[in-house]
């Protein structure tokens, strides 16, 4: 099969374990997105794949050929760095021909490629401007025409837009984006940010505190389907109740019973679980009603950001956080009594 694999793969620094045990098929031409906290081992798994950092045991395979003794150089990967690591003394025309010059491509290739790449980032006529002279989008514009430079068959992002305001940040992610889709290169983006991971990717890959791979998917299937508590938490805002498997398809939450569309077939009677409802799949009516999945509470906290509302019930002793928009805002106050509803198919049934 085509594109890049880990197999395996396990680093230790010391006594510090940074990557455990990673198996990962990242298929040819797609966006993949490296998400998880600081310290899980992103940046590590990325210079390991860049050629920067020796695996302790495992191997990599690119186009099913091992590459894990093949040094960086060789690789051919364009590679941008957190602090983008451009040179000042040089122009901007000078960072994006370096790699070509060092590999010694005639003036007339680089000046012809130097040109191509100022036309695809944006940057037309700035070939003589000086790295100072340039803004922070700018600058990251040079960075990445730099590392497309070489045509690499991987590109590789570590984390490049941290330091880029919100506004300019979700710019860049768009062209971002947009200029993988043009190129068609592989390319994997080391982030911490769930927003920017979910707008972007693909796929993602969520890395947990353990150093372990947790999930691989789709933005959609790592939302609505997460493997693990860990994944669902870590993933935008979720809802998570303890309880225990009471039936085939039914849960006990502190004396209530909530069905759920689907159970895992590991999971028996009395097995303790987890159950994961995000806020928008939450439905909040005033007062005390009965029902199937209905859970009566009082409202402890609203608040109104705008786009949504945000509703938190304390139902008998735990949380529960509902949101919706503006139009569709329930009738209610801090201190009300009102009704939560959780739909069964909203009911995800989580077991680690």
């Amino acid at each position: 099969m085509a594109g890049l694999f880990l197999k395996d793969i396990h680093k230790r620094f010391g006594s510090v374990v940074a990557a455990r045990d990673v198996n990962l098929h990242i298929p040819h031409g797609r966006f993949v997105c490296f998400l998880g906290p600081s310290g899980c081992g992103k940046t590590t798994l990325l210079r390991l794949i860049a050629g920067l950092e020796h695996p302790t045991r495992g191997r990599i395979l690119l186009e099913e050929r091992d590459i894990t003794d093949q040094p960086a150089h060789q690789r051919n990967f364009g590679m941008v760095f957190q602090s983008l690591a451009l040179f000042p003394h040089l122009t901007v025309g000078g960072n994006i021909a370096y790699s070509l010059r060092i590999r010694k491509r005639s003036t007339n290739d680089c000046r012809r490629r130097m040109d191509e790449l100022l036309e695809l980032v944006r940057l037309h006529g700035y070939a003589d401007r000086h790295i100072s002279q340039l803004s922070g989008g700018q600058r990251q514009r040079v960075a990445i025409a730099r590392a497309l430079a070489i045509e690499p068959r991987l590109f590789l992002l570590d984390e490049p837009l941290s330091a880029l305001d919100a506004k300019l940040r979700e710019d860049m992610q768009l062209e971002l984006r947009m200029l993988q889709q043009r190129l068609g290169v592989t390319t994997i983006l080391v982030t911490h940010d769930q927003r920017e991971a979910m707008t972007m990717s693909d796929l993602i890959v969520v890395m947990g505190p353990d150093n372990q791979v947790h999930q691989m998917g789709t933005p959609l299937e790592i939302y609505r389907h997460p493997a693990d508590t860990f994944v669902a938490d870590f993933i935008g805002t979720s809802n998570l109740l303890g309880g225990v498997c009471s039936g085939r398809r039914q849960v006990a939450v502190s004396g209530k019973t909530l069905r759920v569309e689907a159970m895992p077939e590991t999971v028996k009677e009395g097995s303790a679980i987890t159950v994961s409802v995000r806020p928008e799949d939450i439905s909040v009516a005033a007062g005390a009603r009965e029902g199937e999945n209905h859970l009566q509470g009082r409202v402890t906290f609203v608040r109104d950001v705008g786009s949504s509302v945000e509703i938190y019930l304390d139902c008998n002793g735990f949380q529960i956080v509902s949101q919706s928009t503006p139009k569709s805002r329930p009738a209610v106050r801090q201190g009300d009594a009102a009704t939560a509803f959780l739909p069964p198919s909203a009911c995800v049934v989580l077991t680690a």
